[in-house]
């Protein structure tokens, strides 16, 4: 929470409590009777009460008015009274001089104003007397009515004089709580998530500081004339510190802000800790919070150093909370404790923070070390890389694994997005589960040697390379099959024909049992490693839907059946250790402030795959793969591989397998050194449509460079002196770029060069016997779309890119990798473009 409030050291005024906050306005008042006025903040802030006392008033002064009334009509009796009292005695004076009734009644009539209350006479011969006694009666009704009003006006005042006393005094802590129960509430403060090392102790995912800057402006210390006196100043500097407005424009904003008493105004979001120190120091912000109004928040963003290097696997946090890779599967410890913080809801439903010292600070989370060797990821990266681009494929992945422990060491997912530009939105490795295809057959073979139903001295007629089992026919990738092969043969060659009649004849009767004996090795369960997404393998059991036939033959070399890179991976490391089949690990240990709060050990889901005698058979016939059998291009590293290659039809969604323009899978899977393993790898390439589409081809030579560059620096590995062996020639990878630049390079060099098609930049892959350019095609500079200059080196991507108006940075040494914008967006004259080179 320290981090996540914004605190001035040297503007903060001393807090004011709530029973402090009440006296306000009866000091306020106070202050009015001695001569002083109250100020516009005291004005406005106390608007309600104001406003009922100004009605009260009003309310008097009506019934005052009313009352004044009442009390002159009661005065104009009175005189009436007494005039009709004088009259009366002079009629009686008359009547006692004469009898003449009907005169003096005429008389009496015509003083004019009682007429109708003084009648000539009653029966009793009295006849004023009864006018006096009702000029009495309304006299009296006069009283009462004036006695009544002033009695309720007395009630009236004495009640409002009692609720106000209970409000205040009595009921003051319920309503103020109410009060900032509905304009204020306790909000949620997310905490810093921990950091995501690497083996090495570098940042491989961390969380940075990002900043918004809104403004008070109607903070208390920000009077008409300071705001006056510094408001130009303010906005120039904003222009000139963000380049994104002018300063007129700031002046407006601001301005029309304060004319609309906007305690909440935005000036800049995503403002980095170096923007906000500048900010610190301009006019009028430098006077701090109290005195300009500034307001901080501060907010963290997630951030991956190493770019592309394991995003995916590392894994990111979306806005809805939503973790994926590392980021979820370490979540419980990477998240933290969230905190609490007293917020204003203004206007818009804007929330604003209250610094009153009440909140709960948030409790960041702890830090994972992960197994990844980020050098070594790198080189899985950069290899993968290279190869999917060589052979067109759609997408592919790495994994390299510790054998003893389990641990991984580098994962790489690539697809193919766009103009050739290759990104990590997929893990592959761990995520999707399709057919292994021939790295299959060591299971089934090793089912079949554990249960003794066959010998590696066995042979078997491969027939011409086609069997037919039931209606469809096997066939082998190599043109008139093998012959007569032993059963080591059959996986070394990786024999179709061989493999699947080897296994059909041993277990045609009991299917059921070589089903079992797949599921006892551990490949119809999931690793359960730490990310989120573990593809389930597939494994159908004979009698279940779908399985038919020739299920049984086509299973044993690795069709009907789904798996995982990993889940592949995880069982020939189990056979480089020695039978025991580890659990894939990401981290070694949790730690918070520098102290381990959590370890994770190596878990071993297997202890024994099967006996010590079929293992050393199956490992003999996987070093034989590498030495005279498919993956026999692997050979020239200086130590042993041992490993089988892959090559699957991908299965289409609707048509299966049958449908035109068929995908290939190309695999290879191994570890080394074989005679004592360290490591393990699998290699996955997808839809490669160029240069060929076989495991050995496609899929070896990166396994080779990932080995070829652990084992030169591991020390430990180096057991002598390797002699120099003759290599043979391969075409070089070379850079794109210019055509002729690059066919003049070539031919100094003496490297064959073919370009398909016309066209001043190219794009080069290598071939088989030469390097073969084709040309690249670059947006007219009208166009304003940024050019494609991945792959190329540095001159030429310089040369382009300047000369369409792009101010260029530069990351790192060698080829383009990466370009921070992609190829065919839109740009501005001016805008910055980043260029990632790699060696």
């Amino acid at each position: 929470m320290k981090e996540n409030r914004t605190k001035e050291e040297s503007t903060e005024q001393p807090k004011v409590s709530r029973k402090e906050g009440q006296a306000k306005l009866p000091r306020a008042l106070i202050g009015v009777l001695n001569g002083s006025f109250l100020t516009r903040e005291q004005v406005l802030g106390n608007m309600p009460f104001i406003l009922y006392v100004a009605g009260l008033m009003l309310l008097y002064i009506g019934y005052g008015y009313y009352t004044e009334r009442t009390v002159r009509d009661l005065h104009g009796t009175d005189a009436d009274l007494k005039e009709l009292r004088s009259e009366y005695i002079t009629v009686r004076s008359h009547l006692d001089k004469t009898e003449q009734q009907s005169q003096v009644a005429e008389g009496i009539s015509g003083i004019g104003l009682r007429r109708a209350e003084c009648p000539t006479q009653d029966r009793s011969g009295r006849g004023p007397t009864r006018g006096l006694a009702l000029t009495m009666e309304i006299q009296r009704t006069l009283r009462l009515r004036a006695y009544l009003v002033y009695g309720l006006l007395i009630v009236f005042a004495l009640s409002i004089a009692v609720k106000l006393f209970t409000i205040q005094l009595v009921e003051g802590d319920k309503w103020v709580a109410r009060a900032e129960h509905v304009a204020t509430a306790y909000r949620t403060v997310q905490p810093d998530r921990g950091h995501i090392y690497s083996e090495d102790g570098r940042f491989l995912s961390t969380s940075v500081p990002e900043y918004e800057v809104r403004m008070d402006l109607m903070a208390d210390g920000l009077s008409d004339e300071l705001f006056r006196a510094e408001l130009d100043p303010l906005c120039q500097a904003l222009s000139e510190l963000f380049a994104d407005r002018t300063a007129a424009d700031y002046r407006r904003d601001l301005l029309a802000a304060r004319a609309r008493h906007d305690r909440y105004h935005l000036i800049k979001r995503k403002v980095d800790h170096e923007q906000l120190q500048h900010m610190k120091a301009i006019p009028l912000f430098k006077r701090g919070r109290y005195a300009s109004g500034m307001i901080i928040e501060k907010r963290t963003v997630r951030m991956r150093p190493f770019g592309r290097l394991a995003s995916r696997t590392v894994g990111y946090v979306l806005k809805d909370s939503t973790t994926i890779g590392l980021e979820g599967g370490y979540d419980q410890w990477l998240r933290g404790v969230t905190g609490k913080r007293l917020e204003r809801r203004l206007t818009g439903g804007i929330w604003m923070p209250i610094d009153d010292g009440e909140g709960q600070d948030p409790v960041p989370g702890s830090d994972v070390h992960t197994t990844i060797d980020i050098n070594l990821q790198d080189v899985a990266d950069a290899a993968l890389e290279a190869q999917l681009r060589k052979h067109g494929a759609h997408h592919g992945c790495v994994v390299v694994m510790e054998v003893a422990t389990g641990y991984i060491k580098a994962i790489s997912n690539l697809t193919r997005r766009g103009d050739s530009v290759y990104v990590e939105d997929l893990n592959y490795a761990v995520g999707l589960a399709c057919e292994p295809g021939s790295t299959f057959k060591t299971a089934a073979l090793m089912v079949a040697l554990e249960d003794g139903r066959v010998q590696v001295t066995d042979t078997v007629d491969t027939k011409k390379g086609q069997v037919r089992f039931h209606d469809r026919v096997m066939k082998d990738s190599h043109e008139g099959g093998y012959g007569k092969i032993t059963v080591q043969r059959a996986l070394e060659l990786s024999s179709n024909t061989g493999v699947s009649q080897l296994i059909n004849s041993a277990y045609r009767t009991e299917p059921k049992r070589f089903v079992e004996g797949l599921r006892k090795l551990g490949l119809d369960r999931p690793l359960g490693v730490r990310l989120p997404g573990e593809g389930s393998p597939v494994m159908r059991n004979p009698g279940d839907k779908g399985w038919s036939g020739v299920s049984l033959p086509w299973m044993s070399i690795g069709y009907e059946v789904s798996m995982t890179p990993m889940q592949i991976l995880a069982f020939y490391n189990a056979i480089a250790n020695g039978g025991r089949m580890m659990q894939p690990q990401f981290a070694t240990k949790v730690t918070r402030a520098g102290k381990e709060v959590e370890r994770f050990e190596p878990l071993v889901l297997n202890e024994r795959i099967c006996s010590p005698a079929t293992l050393d058979q199956v490992h003999a016939m996987l070093v034989g793969v590498v030495d005279s059998g498919t993956a026999v291009n692997l050979k020239a590293a200086h130590f042993k591989i041992a490993g089988k290659t892959g090559t699957a039809q991908i299965a289409q969604e609707k048509s299966g397998y049958k449908l035109s323009g068929t995908s290939y899978q190309a695999s290879f899977v191994g570890y080394f050194p074989a005679e004592a393993p360290r490591y393990s790898a699998i290699v996955v390439v997808s839809s490669p449509s160029m240069s060929g589409y076989y495991g050995n081809v496609v899929a070896g030579p990166i396994f080779r460079e990932i080995a070829d560059k652990i084992h030169s620096n591991r020390l430990e590995m180096q057991t002598g002196l390797a002699e120099a062996a003759p290599t043979e020639a391969r075409t070089p990878i070379t850079y794109s770029g210019h055509a002729g630049d690059l066919r003049q390079a070539l031919a100094g060099l003496g490297v064959k060069s073919e370009q398909i098609g016309e066209g001043e930049w190219v794009t080069t892959t290598a071939g088989d016997s030469a390097v073969v350019l084709k040309p690249r095609g670059l947006p007219g500079d009208a166009l304003r779309l940024v050019p494609n200059v991945l792959g190329m080196g540095l001159k030429d991507a310089l040369y382009i890119l300047e000369n369409r108006g792009l101010h260029v940075r530069v990351l790192g040494s060698g080829m383009v990798r990466r370009q921070s914008i992609s190829p065919g967006q839109r740009y501005t004259n001016g805008s910055t473009i980043i260029l990632d080179l790699t060696t």
